[in-house]
C-alpha cells in the first residue's frame, strides 16, 4: 500500500522576511476621473439631427446579418443592437467600415474573425454582414450636481458621492496592496525554504481550479470547446497550482510553530461578516455551510489568515511609490 503524506518543512528564521507594500494614495485627480466616467455611463442617448453623419464617440443602433461563405451563422445575427464607435468591442475593422453612416443607410461590412477568437468554428473565418443603421446617437451629458448625485439614490450632495468614490477607491487600492505584499512575503519565504509538492496535492488543487472554470464557464461555450480548453488550461495552470500548494503547506507550517488557532467564535464572526456582505442570513449561511462540508476549509482559510499576519508582523516591509 502507499500511501501520501505531506511533506516535512523545516522553516527559515521567520524575523525580517523582505516584502514590499504598494503605498495607498487617492489623488483629487482620480476622483474626477471617476466620477467622468459615472457620468458618462448615467448619460442618456438621444438621436443626433436626420442627416448626421456617425463618427468615433457616436452610438449607432444597427440591425445585421452575418455569414460565411453565403451560409449564415449562429450568434451572427441581431435586430436594434447598438454599437458605440471607437470602443472596439465588435470583431476587428467592423466599427471602422460604420464610420460616415447615416440614419436609414445599409452597409456591407466585410470582416475576418482573428485567429483566436473565442468561437473555435468562427476562427479565422471571413465573414459578410448585411448591416442596416437605423438611428445615431450621441450621450448627452448630465451636470455635475446635487440633483446629479440624488439620482443615484443614496446621496445627498456631490460632497457625498465624491466621497463615496474615494472610499471605494481607496478599499480598491488597499486590497492590491495586501495581495501584493502577500505575493512578495510568500516568494521571501519559498526562496528560503527546500522541499517537494508531492504529485497528489498538485494534481488535487489543480482539479478543484478546473471544476470551478467549468462551473462558472460551463455555459459560455459549445461542451466540445470548453474541453479543449480544459486541456489547454490544465497545462497552463499548473504552476499557479502549485503555488497555491506550496503557499498552502508554508502557512500550516508556519501557523503549527507559532501555535496559531482558531476559536469558533471567530468562525462564526467570519460567517456573519460574509453573511452581512452578502445579504444574507447568517443562520442560512452556518446551516450552508455545515451541510456542505465547508466549515473546515473555512477554519483552514482563517489559520493561514493568522499565520500571514504574524509573518507581517515580523516582515521587513518596504514601502512602495509610484506604483
Amino acid at each position: 500500500v502507499s500511501v501520501e503524506v505531506k511533506p516535512e518543512i523545516t522553516l527559515p528564521e521567520l524575523s525580517g522576511l523582505p516584502a514590499r507594500r504598494p503605498s495607498v494614495e487617492i489623488g483629487v485627480e482620480e476622483v474626477e476621473t471617476e466620477l467622468q466616467g459615472l457620468r458618462e455611463r448615467r448619460a442618456p442617448l438621444v438621436d443626433e439631427p436626420e442627416g448626421t453623419v456617425a463618427a468615433r464617440g457616436h452610438s449607432l443602433v444597427i440591425d445585421y446579418s452575418g455569414s460565411i461563405d453565403g451560409q449564415p451563422f449562429d450568434g451572427g445575427s441581431a435586430e436594434g443592437a447598438i454599437l458605440e464607435l471607437g470602443t472596439e468591442r465588435f470583431i476587428p475593422g467592423f466599427e471602422d467600415q460604420l464610420e460616415g453612416a447615416s440614419a436609414g443607410e445599409d452597409r456591407e461590412i466585410r470582416v475576418t474573425f482573428p485567429e483566436d477568437y473565442g468561437a473555435a468554428h468562427l476562427a479565422g473565418k471571413e465573414a459578410l454582414f448585411a448591416t442596416h443603421v437605423e438611428r445615431v446617437q450621441r450621450r448627452e451629458l448630465p451636470e455635475l450636481d446635487d440633483a446629479f448625485a440624488k439620482e443615484l439614490g443614496e446621496f445627498e450632495t456631490m460632497e457625498d458621492l465624491r466621497n463615496r468614490i474615494r472610499s471605494d477607491l481607496l478599499e480598491t487600492r488597499e486590497r492590491g496592496a495586501k495581495a501584493e505584499l502577500r505575493r512578495t512575503l510568500m516568494d521571501s519565504l519559498i526562496e528560503r525554504t527546500a522541499y517537494e509538492v508531492t504529485p497528489g496535492m498538485l494534481e488535487r488543487r489543480l482539479e478543484q481550479r478546473l471544476a470551478i472554470a467549468r462551473q462558472q464557464l460551463g455555459s459560455a461555450f459549445p461542451e466540445d470547446e470548453l474541453n479543449q480548453r480544459m486541456i489547454e488550461w490544465r497545462e497552463r495552470w499548473r504552476p499557479a497550482a502549485e503555488r497555491d500548494v506550496r503557499e498552502m503547506l508554508l502557512l500550516e507550517a508556519v501557523a503549527r510553530e507559532e501555535g496559531c488557532e482558531v476559536e469558533e467564535s471567530e468562525v462564526e464572526e467570519r460567517i456573519e461578516q460574509m453573511a452581512r456582505e452578502q445579504g444574507i442570513d447568517p443562520a442560512r449561511m452556518r446551516q450552508a455551510y455545515g451541510e456542505r462540508g465547508m466549515l473546515d476549509a473555512l477554519r483552514a482559510q482563517l489559520l493561514e489568515d493568522k499565520a500571514l499576519e504574524f509573518l507581517v508582523s515580523e516582515a521587513k516591509v518596504e514601502e512602495m511609490t509610484g506604483t
